[in-house]
């Protein structure tokens, strides 16, 4: 379950990133949808990055890199 949501919000924070890139584009970097969605990208990674760590700590994530 952990690992659906990390990619949910990895999914939602790459539509955030192209809604910013197409604001920047239709806008001319004139208006507060660029910053809206910088504002809702930084909040969803964020999250991710919480997530992570909580998986990591809980035990429910592990790593199995070999170095």
């Amino acid at each position: 379950m952990l690992k659906i949501a990390i990619v949910v919000l990895l999914l939602a924070t790459i539509a955030s990133l192209f809604s910013g890139l197409f604001f920047l584009v239709k806008d001319e970097g004139h208006g507060s949808r660029l910053v809206n969605a910088l504002t809702v990208r930084v909040v969803l990674t964020s999250i991710t990055v919480a997530l992570i760590a909580w998986g990591f700590y809980s035990g429910q994530l592990t790593s199995s890199a070999a170095w």
